[in-house]
């Protein structure tokens, strides 16, 4: 029997860090039916204070935003919540920035926009990997 199995089926707290108001509301809303809980943050300055406030066990954070580089918002989130999990988000095709990520802690990276069902799989697969620690 592995970690996991042993561990009751809690809902994953998410935290959408996305400037794009449109798609943080549209996919908070399409997470939150199918049971994860779910916290918004349209800046870097809004997701630590979301920290701040409440734990999360998985963060999905846009590379390219108005106010912070993601990869400056994850060097951040990484001294804040260093059992959190991150996976970043880019809809500009900058797979060199993601890399720098990963190699910075994130878990892994998607391009925007993603498939719902192979996003749920990924929130999933990272939490997995926080229980396993």
């Amino acid at each position: 029997m592995t970690k996991t199995e042993n561990v009751p089926a809690a809902p994953v707290r998410v935290l959408l860090i996305d400037d794009e108001l449109g798609y943080v509301n549209v996919l908070s809303n399409r997470l939150s039916k199918r049971g994860f809980i779910v916290g918004k943050a349209s800046s870097g300055s809004e997701a630590f204070q979301a920290l701040r406030q409440q734990d999360f066990d998985v963060a999905l954070l846009d590379l390219k935003m108005v106010d912070m580089d993601g990869l400056e918002v994850l060097k951040v989130l990484k001294k804040m919540a260093p059992e959190m999990v991150v996976i970043m988000l880019t809809g500009h095709g900058s797979a060199e920035a993601a890399h720098e990520g990963i190699r910075l802690g994130a878990y892994d990276y998607l391009t925007k926009p993603c498939e719902l069902k192979g996003l749920i799989e990924k929130i999933r697969d990272a939490y997995r990997q926080k229980l396993e620690g």
